[in-house]
């Protein structure tokens, strides 16, 4: 098989393939015989470096850091080709997934976190199709929630929240937001024009929920889980959620939308900290994070503690 050494060709005809397992690095202890499934290995002044199956890790009682999943560049690049390791870095750098990069000599192969392994497939297909045949890209289209979608949108919020948004580390069992999605779905507050589903190619992406809240007698929105199919986080899913929810919010009349977030994120939509327009958090440790988007008809003139949904209440 003759390897292609043009870059733009590369990169059109990219393949990438995720092996099967997770992976890690490990530093061979001196003097031990090599055992287990090793898939790669570096010698360093400083000690021999391998890669292996995690499982294979454990069974042998080696310690490790890095747990990684292994993705194979399915294009037959020659050891002298130019470019293709810092397309593919910066694709996934810009994405920020980080990656360490493995050249055989049939292909090259990427080690990324575990948690980022759909999403970083996703960046490499985009980067594949940038270079070649342009399609039209599949219109992303925003509808209201429908009963038979209820099992793929807390599938969609189980994948969402699989790794804690506060933690950044993999949740034991099911995330809490599954459940809670279940009860607002069923509960008083419950409102149909404020579930919102975002399809790509007929496909569930994302989804929205907001459900009354209130503040004394005013009522008012209160917005989430709000979750994005992790392969397609960072794409704008979320953003558009939003602004659709914000858009239903002032046609309905509604006074403001409130919820518990990164305001570095949210302040982008208006978002503001609460206290500033005289309302509390259910709890004031959430501090900044609990934050409110006076809409249109905001009365001013606010004071008391916000009050979620029922269903809150049990998360």
């Amino acid at each position: 098989m003759t390897a292609e050494k043009d870059l733009h060709t590369l990169l059109a005809t990219l393949h990438p393939e995720i092996r099967a397992g997770e992976f890690v690095y490990v530093l061979w202890p001196h003097g031990r015989p090599l055992a287990g499934a090793i898939a790669a290995a570096v010698r360093e002044a400083e000690g021999l470096t391998v890669v292996l199956p995690r499982t294979e890790a454990d069974s042998l009682g080696l310690r490790y850091d890095f747990v990684g999943a292994w993705i194979t560049l399915q294009v037959h690049s020659p050891l002298e080709a130019v470019g293709l390791t810092a397309a593919v870095s910066a694709a996934l750098t810009e994405a920020k997934i980080s990656c360490n990069v493995l050249a055989g000599f049939h292909h090259d192969h990427l080690l990324v976190p575990v948690a980022d392994a759909d999403r970083a497939l996703e960046v490499l297909h985009e980067l594949a199709a940038e270079h070649g045949d342009h399609k039209p890209a599949p219109e992303l289209v925003l509808r209201g929630e429908q009963p038979a979608d209820r099992p793929a949108l807390l599938a969609l919020t189980a994948a969402a929240f699989a790794v804690s948004p506060v933690t950044g580390q993999p949740v034991e069992g099911e995330p809490e937001e599954v459940p809670l999605l279940a009860a607002l779905f069923d509960c008083e507050e419950y409102l149909p024009d404020f579930s919102i589903v975002a399809e790509l190619d007929g496909k569930i992406v994302g989804h929205v929920i907001s459900t009354r809240g209130r503040v004394g007698e005013l009522e008012l929105l209160g917005l989430g889980p709000i979750g994005v199919v992790p392969r397609l986080q960072r794409h704008g899913i979320g953003s558009a959620l939003m602004k659709e929810t914000i858009a239903r919010a002032n046609a309905a009349g509604e006074r403001g939308i409130a919820l518990l977030g990164d305001p570095g994120y949210y302040s982008r939509f208006g978002f503001v900290a609460s206290t500033s327009l005289g309302v509390e958090a259910p709890d004031p440790a959430w501090g900044l994070h609990f934050q409110l988007l006076p809409l249109a008809v905001w009365p001013g003139g606010v004071s008391g503690i916000f009050q979620y949904a029922g269903p809150f209440g049990s998360a």
